[in-house]
């Protein structure tokens, strides 16, 4: 029986096209820290590129924030430093990217109606933002950091989707067997495949699907949002 349900947060509980995110969320990084010295928005997106790729490659030795950090300052080093700039930006400025937005549903019965059956809910969104930046997102659909009982952020992770060991690292914080466990997302290869390479049940969410290779979901448990947590609360235990 599921005892842990772990959600993906972009393109699962928020309903956006992914691209469509990142142009706003540049476009709104970029105004941020052009007073401060990093007036070449190419030169920023590029190193934020970088930085996160740095994450994504992260062996789970060290924070992803560092592993972003040493990539993104060590491009600028005349700069100052731009976390404390970001971070105001995540928590202000950052709001307003939540306009690419396809839908504004309101998560929080769902989340109350899950947690009221026994599971133990965790936000399993791909750990490169801080933070605050997780907490800013899940407010547009009406949930908070609180509404779970852990959420991976950068800080707090040494690895990134779809390396399996982030799930693996997941497990072990919460003393799951896989079986006792259920991933829910909208990616194919980030969450998908990995929580399934564990042998963790999962479910693929199509309302915003990401499958750029392509690969065969007819196996797969898929459906809207609304279906995955009745999937969920058929399962749990």
């Amino acid at each position: 029986m599921i005892k842990t349900v772990m959600f993906d947060l972009d393109g699962t509980l928020l309903p956006f096209v992914q691209d469509e995110f990142i142009k706003y969320y540049f476009g709104g990084l970029c105004k941020k820290l052009a007073p401060h010295g990093y007036d070449d928005p190419d030169s920023v997106v590029k190193n934020v590129w970088k930085g996160t790729g740095a994450m994504i490659k992260n062996d789970g030795s060290r924070p992803n924030s560092e592993a972003f950090w040493e990539v993104f300052h060590g491009a600028f080093p005349d700069k100052p430093d731009a976390r404390e700039f970001c971070d105001d930006f995540y928590t202000k400025e950052f709001d307003a990217v939540k306009q690419c937005l396809k839908r504004v549903p309101d998560h929080k019965p769902m989340i109350e109606r899950l947690k009221s059956a026994g599971a133990e809910l965790v936000l399993a969104t791909n750990p490169i933002f801080p933070e605050c930046a997780v907490a800013t997102r899940l407010a547009w659909v009406g949930l908070s950091p609180s509404d779970f009982a852990y959420i991976t952020h950068y800080d707090n992770s040494g690895c990134c989707k779809p390396n399996p060991k982030y799930f693996a690292e997941l497990l072990k914080k919460f003393g799951r067997q896989p079986g006792e466990c259920l991933m829910i997302g909208n990616s194919v290869e980030e969450d998908i495949l990995p929580a399934k390479s564990l042998g963790i049940e999962s479910f693929l969410v199509t309302d915003f699907i990401e499958n750029p290779e392509n690969a065969d979901i007819s196996a797969f448990n898929c459906g809207t949002i609304e279906d995955a947590e009745k999937f969920a609360a058929e399962r749990l235990g």
